[in-house]
């Protein structure tokens, strides 16, 4: 099993949701978060002052998934985001050792 954790541009939620759903992918947890990378911010102009932005709001998709599957999420994932722009965001994968679903007690790829 594997999470999959990307942070996207948070206009791009809509349709990575869908091409995921479309993909056949159950669920995700969402989350809206801040932060930046190459992007470094951006410099705006409030009531006459100007500030710099450091942290810009991303969007953070967590979605947990058999091994087999992962390949086709993140490739989904890549092409649905992709803007050609900096700031697009990151994927990052990693191993799930367990998974219990609380309600039933299922475990593992059943409680996915």
């Amino acid at each position: 099993m594997k999470l999959i954790t990307a942070i996207i541009k948070p206009f791009k939620l809509d349709d990575v949701r869908e091409a995921l759903a479309d993909a056949g992918i159950q669920g995700m947890t969402v989350s809206e978060t801040r932060g930046f990378g190459r992007q470094k911010g951006h410099t705006e102009l409030y009531r006459g002052a100007e500030y710099v932005v450091d942290f810009l709001p991303k969007i953070k998709l967590e979605i947990a998934v058999a091994a087999e599957d992962a390949e086709r999420v993140i490739e989904t994932i890549t092409e649905v985001a992709r803007s050609g722009r900096i700031g697009d965001g990151k994927i990052f994968v990693t191993e799930l050792e367990r998974v219990v679903r609380i309600r039933t007690g299922e475990v593992n790829e059943a409680a996915i």
